[in-house]
């Protein structure tokens, strides 16, 4: 383990009481609690850290927070390997494990170092020229797996994630001066405040610039601030925590890290991040400013970063970045950096200020016997793993000369963090004074202050409150955005310092015609690197805007986008995920399913058994034996999974006709109507049984997956459109369990079963439902079928489902009742040619295309969709048409296959429809299948063939009705 060379004896924000020792890249190193992997990344003299994306060019941290561009590095083993992360943002904790992304097999010896001598034949916009030829399959696998950074962890996240809704009546962005003082303001008014902020600590600038506020230093005005902040109650403080969305009415998001900074796994008791989505009466974006680099030949090179950087590793966390340190600058802030840097030990080899005339910092600087080259720029600069010196030249002519140093800070100017303010839908306005984008109209509820709105001096910003500041700068200055041609000759300047996009790029892209920043963006990925162009985009803009003869503010800004930073896929999840991803609703009877063996499968959201096969059956073998006990016997399902709506009051008759096709004006009490429902369209969206328990009370019945949806679209309709009308709409279907008994036993078995309800085929018969009790327990029985035969659905509390199963299988013992799965069912439903929704229906299909345009036709009074029937469309004569198919070959025919005419034998040919429904039929030994044809009623006795997968089948045209046509065994 190597010590801290670059570590100052005293100073800064860390605990030098806690010692810390982390890996990066195998090598152990040490560090301090306080500390980011950055900080101590820079205080072990470490800089080289990362691999561009493009030519994988060395890369040295750049920034101090979220806009670094540089240092992204993989934490962590699988499976809670953390990638793509910023050193800047990642604090420090005992064993930390982190490892360079973008290179292989190690850092200093990349295999991808080598696309950069490919440099002349892979500028901006490359992939849109090459690769035309031979086919993409040669190139795709190279591509691929050039893609991306890191490398995504490969086992399930075990950590929690979570999700939390707030309400308040002012979220203030940001946790520097200016927002702990709008803080402070809005919390001593008595209003609902949270203040959030990304850091650990509350504070911004003021903890790391030496300021003095209100006869106080900067941090310990800071840090009472947060005191009486903590104190008020209806304030809450969130500090880690990145608000990344700004979207309508007032709604963000925010990522708060709960548990980041800690040793994986040792807060189990706590989720990992928190993403909080919070609703603002007034937003205040106290967002501050981003550095922005210089653009000058060889910016790119590991050791050269920030003024504003270097400043906050030196005075938050005692690191001198460097000992022979050179200053290229185009305003007054970067002298500060130059006169603290010396301060602390480090020798300023000079100040590169592009101005002819620099401000009144230089007289300081001169002062501290620091040499200043007013009027120059860089003209290259020398190093590999670390910059090693640079070569400077006076803009307006002259010898160059080299000046030896290991490090560089650099300050362009500054951005305001306007992030969130466009997100907002705020308009940006180019400040040219500043040479910034600033906002000026706000779209919501908000307001931005401080250096987020362009202004940079804290007494103004705190004003009245005194402020006493050793040195107070301007960070504006002479623009300058890039080292003129005449001076750097071909020698490339870097913009984009992780996408490797270049002066030469953004020229390319102008010289073809890209004017637009958004298209620019995009054809040399400017601002597309895991910093969304913090760091880059205003100085790839205004190079646009001067290669193109425009103003900034005509060339304008790419979109600022949500998030502001990463958010994992985890925390975006959050608790849905696993078996939360995607709910799974269980029968009551559930485990008496699992006890009996049932092959479970997910129908919809649910989990149902398919079928029940016994010692040495297969699938087929299983569904036979089912289905023949039905039809002989009796046969038992669960049926809980149907949708069970109640509508009641006075105008729900009404209601209802408005809703369904069906003609529920006769409706009896105790009485049954098949249905099925329609969208504004005339499209066919469900069916099911409509039964009357009342004068005024209707149960809906609707098909396993549209119970909520069916009820969601009920009281849209009575919230939006009729709410004139006194219905009530209860959705019941978990409130009831079913069991279904089929079978032409099933009325000996229900009868034993102990119920007060007359079951004879003349008091009980087909589509009528009694209301009574069974075994004690109230009871709903509907005598409906879907199998052909005699069967009964009853309804009892879901609590007493299991009970009631148990009860049959014992009572019916004799009988030999016998469980049935979901794919019998539907056998059983195909061979009677009963209709399945979602099987043989699509999103086009109308009640005539089904058997039901009668229905339609006769009921007079309006229905949902009954004026989309009489277009043009559903009144084709041409439609498809649901009709049976009797395979001619004796085999089952594939679902999904096309009918083709007789008369076609070749490919490719127009389809006159599709197989919709198809299995074998163990009742009458033989293939049945359903489907949609081409005017399929008026061509009955037809033949045609089916195409699927390269086979032919012949088949014939039939009526749906395979089995007991007549209803004789239904009606028994």
């Amino acid at each position: 383990m190597s010590g801290q060379p670059f570590r100052l004896p005293s100073g800064g924000d860390v605990d030098r009481a806690k010692p810390l020792t982390f890996t990066f890249n195998g090598k152990t190193y040490a560090g301090y609690a306080g500390d980011t992997l950055a900080s101590a990344l820079l205080a072990n003299g470490v800089h080289f850290v990362a691999r561009s994306f493009k030519y994988h060019r060395p890369r040295g941290v750049v920034g101090a927070g979220s806009e670094e561009p540089n240092a992204i590095v993989d934490v962590g083993q699988d499976p809670r390997r953390d990638t793509n992360s910023r050193a800047t943002s990642i604090e420090l904790y005992q064993g930390l494990a982190a490892k360079s992304a973008n290179c292989w097999p190690t850092l200093e010896c990349d295999i991808g170092a080598l696309t950069g001598l490919l440099h002349r034949f892979l500028p901006g916009g490359f992939y849109y020229k090459t690769f035309m030829w031979p086919r993409w399959e040669w190139f795709e696998g190279v591509i691929r797996a050039a893609a991306g950074i890191g490398v995504s962890p490969r086992l399930p996240d075990p950590d929690r994630y979570e999700h939390q809704h707030q309400a308040c009546d002012v979220l203030v962005v940001g946790g520097g001066p200016a927002g702990l003082a709008a803080a402070l303001d809005a919390g001593r008014s008595g209003a609902r405040v949270i203040l959030a902020d990304e850091g650990p600590k509350f504070g911004g600038s003021l903890l790391w610039d030496r300021a003095e506020i209100d006869s106080k230093a900067g941090h310990k005005w800071a840090a009472d601030a947060v005191d009486e902040l903590s104190r008020l109650a209806d304030v809450t403080l969130m500090p880690r925590t990145t608000v990344t969305g700004y979207l309508d009415h007032n709604y963000l998001t925010a990522l708060e890290r709960v548990t980041d900074h800690l040793r994986p796994g040792s807060a189990p008791h706590l989720p990992r991040q928190r993403l909080w989505h919070v609703r603002a009466n007034r937003v205040i974006l106290a967002t501050g400013a981003i550095e922005r680099p210089m653009v000058f030949p060889g910016n790119d090179r590991p050791g050269i970063l920030l003024a504003t950087a270097a400043r906050q590793y030196l005075n938050r966390y005692a690191v001198l970045v460097g000992k022979r340190i050179a200053v290229v600058t185009n305003n007054d802030s970067a002298y500060v950096a130059a006169l603290e840097l010396q301060s602390a030990g480090a020798t300023i080899v000079g100040i590169i200020d592009s101005r002819a005339k620099p401000g009144a910092m230089a007289d300081q600087a001169a002062a501290a016997g620091i040499k200043i080259f007013a009027g120059h720029v860089v003209r290259q600069t020398f190093g590999r793993a670390r910059v090693s010196g640079l070569e400077i030249a006076p803009l307006q002519g002259g010898g160059a000369q080299r000046l030896d140093c290991d490090t560089v800070a650099m300050s362009g100017g500054v951005n305001p963090t306007v992030h969130l303010f466009s997100q907002s839908g705020g308009k940006l306005r180019f400040d040219e004074a500043k040479s910034c984008f600033v906002p000026d109209q706000s779209r919501q509820q908000e307001i931005s202050v401080g250096a987020a709105t362009g202004v940079f001096d804290l007494g103004e910003i705190l004003h009245p409150l005194p402020v006493t500041k050793k040195f107070s700068p301007s960070p504006t200055g002479e623009a300058r955005w890039r080292t003129p041609e005449a001076i750097s000759g071909r020698a490339k300047q870097w913009i984009d310092f992780h996408n490797d996009v270049t002066t030469e790029d953004v020229g390319l892209a102008a010289r073809e015609n890209y004017a637009s920043v958004e298209h620019v963006k995009r054809y040399t990925t400017l601002g597309m690197a895991p910093d969304q162009g913090k760091t880059a985009n205003v100085n790839g803009l205004a190079l646009l805007a001067e290669l193109t003869g425009r103003s900034i503010s005509q060339t304008g800004t790419t979109t600022f986008r949500p998030p502001y930073t990463p958010v994992s896929f985890a925390a975006i999840a959050g608790t849905n995920r696993g078996p939360l991803f995607h709910i799974a609703r269980t029968l009551p009877t559930h485990e008496l399913q699992q006890a009996a063996r049932a092959k479970l499968e997910d129908y919809g959201p649910w989990i149902r058994p398919a079928y029940f096969p016994r010692a040495g059956e297969n699938e087929a073998a299983a569904i036979a034996r089912e289905v023949m006990a039905v039809r002989t016997g009796v046969g038992i399902l669960d049926y809980s999974t149907l949708g069970k709506i109640e509508v009641s009051g006075p105008d729900a008759l009404e209601f209802l006709n408005r809703m369904t096709v069906t003609n529920l004006t006769t409706l009896k009490t105790g009485r049954a109507r098949y249905n099925i429902m329609l969208n504004e369209q005339g499209i066919v969206i469900d069916d099911g049984v409509i039964s009357r328990l009342g004068d005024d009370l209707y149960l809906v019945g609707t098909t396993s997956g549209a119970a909520s949806r069916i009820a969601l679209a009920f009281e849209e309709w009575l919230q939006c459109e009729w709410l004139h009308l006194k219905v009530y709409v209860t959705n019941v279907t978990a409130a009831w369990g079913v069991i279904l008994l089929t079978g032409p036993k099933a009325r000996a078995l229900l009868s034993r079963a102990g119920t007060d309800v007359d079951l004879s085929a003349d008091a009980f018969p087909h589509m009528t439902v009694r209301v009574g009790a069974i075994a004690g327990v109230p009871t709903r029985i509907h005598r409906v079928s879907f199998t052909g035969e005699v069967s009964y659905e009853i309804a009892i509390p879901a609590g007493y489902t299991a009970s009631l199963w148990e009860l049959f299988m014992e009572l019916g013992r004799d009988l030999d009742v016998t469980p049935v799965g979901l794919e019998s069912l539907m056998v059983m439903r195909t061979e009677k040619g009963y209709l399945h929704v979602g099987s043989d229906t699509d999103g086009a299909t109308v009640p005539d295309d089904i058997g039901f345009g009668d229905l339609a036709r006769k009921k007079t009074t309006d229905f949902v969709g009954k004026r989309s029937l009489a277009r043009i469309e559903p009144t084709r004569a041409d439609r498809l048409q649901l009709i049976g198919l009797e395979s001619l070959a004796g085999n089952v025919l594939p679902v999904g296959g096309h009918l083709l005419s007789a008369g076609v034998k070749t490919l490719p040919a127009d389809t006159e429809g599709h197989v919709t429904s198809t299995y074998w039929s163990p009742t009458l030994n033989r293939p049945v299948a359903m489907a949609m044809l081409k005017r399929g009623r008026a061509r009955l006795g037809e033949t045609l063939n089916v195409y699927a997968q390269g086979r032919w089948h012949p088949v014939k045209v039939v009526e749906p009705k395979f089995y007991d046509p007549q209803g004789e065994r239904l009606n028994a």
